[in-house]
């Protein structure tokens, strides 16, 4: 059962910084979703996918993962990049 473990973002839509520094280890889906012919959900038998373990720091992650014999694949956070400007550029 192969997993992911990676950094969870900023939300674009929030200027906070909460919760930015967790770790977060999700599996990856076994079967595809398929709809309910009752109701048209998009759902599934794998229930790995509903799983999602939040840890302090990526080395207690990968920990975990060792530990309990999960193939995971650490996805690196990518840097932020500031976007500096002044209220004056917007009239150039």
């Amino acid at each position: 059962m192969p997993a992911r473990i990676y950094q969870r973002p900023k939300n674009a839509m929030q200027s906070g910084k909460a919760l930015l520094d967790q770790w977060i280890l999700d599996f990856d889906p076994a079967e595809a979703k398929k709809p309910d012919p009752l109701m048209g959900w998009a759902g599934s038998g794998d229930t790995q996918g509903q799983v999602t373990l939040k840890f302090g720091s990526q080395a207690e992650a990968q920990a975990y993962a060792a530990t309990h014999g999960i193939a995971a694949t650490v996805h690196a956070t990518p840097p932020r990049r500031l976007k500096l400007q002044a209220y004056a550029d917007n009239f150039r």
